[in-house]
């Protein structure tokens, strides 16, 4: 087919999709549909994947790996942040721009190298509260060891925008050769974490101030390439990897048991967990397998190399702590289950509300 046929086609598709109603149950946009869940997913498939198009955005990962002249590849990623408050501890709205982005490019098995940010900005905004930002975002971008290498800025009218929010791409190089993505999972194939999960999402909530929890918790934002980086080197079989910002582990497993449409097997008394986080989490009536974070991320190794694996990740201090969680098997295709120390089980089904809107 020519490129002008190519054209047509696509063209013909959108034309399609204009007069075809959207098979979505809500009429308008709630805060369910930012929160990583069913919402937020069926809003993605409804609306933009089936206008878009495209073999890359079909697969719906983290990043779109690009084949560029001289036989080069590239991964190419974008995001947006609103997180409330704007500071919170361990943590900002500016080097969470940053480190979510560089997190999205690493968990792709890419180099994370450029960034552009862009921010929107309210009418009476505190341009000393964009300086401390935009240190943040400076300050996160030279840990991470990317370079900022473009960006805009748009000012709204009063009361049109919360404060500030930032949007990022980034892009970033395949420098191995090799393949990741859910269609090389294998049933027997174990899952890892890099670290404690839920942290991130608590302590944007202890930020906002409505909570009478006396606890003091850190986000756990943090670049992680170089810790994917070592799990690449030692573990080349490695299948795939997942950074669980929004909707948590549980949303992140999901996602990966439908993609791949094998079970996926959670062991609690394997999940790594804080005890203030989950503390706070049974105060608060949450369950920490939902609860956003900014600093980890899981991966699928074959069961031979989890050893390996593990030593490989813990060799790098963001993932210290890294364990074995679950595994992935055919018992139960498209689902997530998670196995109770007494022997127990439960389905861990992908989120549905909103229980922690603004968090990223």
């Amino acid at each position: 087919m020519s490129s002008h046929d190519e054209r047509d086609a696509v063209l013909r598709r959108i034309e399609e999709w204009k007069l075809r109603p959207p098979r979505l149950t809500d009429d308008v946009i709630t805060m369910a549909h930012g929160a990583g869940g069913k919402a937020s997913q069926s809003l993605t498939e409804a609306v933009f994947k089936s206008a878009y198009g495209g073999p890359e955005l079909e697969r719906l990962d983290d990043g779109a790996v690009l084949d560029v002249p001289d036989g080069a590849r590239v991964v190419f990623t974008t995001d947006a942040f609103v997180v409330t408050p704007r500071f919170f501890a361990g943590g900002s709205l500016g080097d969470l721009a940053v480190n979510g982005t560089v997190n999205d490019l690493a968990v792709m098995g890419a180099t994370p190298r450029w960034l552009s940010i862009s921010a929107v900005l309210e009418e009476g905004f505190s341009i000393s509260e964009l300086r401390d930002i935009v240190g943040d975002v400076a300050d996160a971008a030279v840990n991470a060891g990317v370079e900022i290498v473009a960006g805009d800025t748009k000012v709204v009218e009063r009361g049109a925008a919360d404060g500030c929010y930032l949007t990022t791409s980034g892009l970033g190089t395949l420098d191995r050769d090799r393949e990741l993505g859910a269609e090389r999972v294998q049933p027997g194939d174990v899952v890892v974490i890099s670290g404690p999960i839920g942290d991130h999402g608590m302590a944007v909530m202890l930020a906002r101030g409505d909570l009478a929890l006396d606890a003091t918790i850190s986000s756990d934002t943090a670049p992680l390439h170089t810790a994917t980086a070592a799990l690449l080197d030692a573990v080349p079989s490695t299948r795939w990897m997942r950074d669980p910002t929004r909707g948590g582990l549980a949303s992140a497993c999901n996602e990966l048991a439908a993609a791949s449409q094998l079970g996926v097997s959670l062991f609690e008394e394997s999940l790594p967990v804080n005890p203030r986080v989950r503390g706070a989490c049974e105060l608060l009536g949450l369950d920490p397998l939902y609860v956003a974070n900014e600093g980890k991320f899981i991966a699928v190794v074959p069961a031979d190399d989890v050893d390996a694996a593990l030593v490989a990740m813990r060799s790098v201090p963001v993932a210290a702590d890294a364990v074995a969680i679950g595994e992935v098997n055919d018992e139960h295709p498209g689902m997530v289950v998670a196995h109770t120390p007494f022997g127990g089980s439960r389905i861990v089904d992908m989120l549905v509300g909103a229980p922690l809107p603004r968090i990223c």
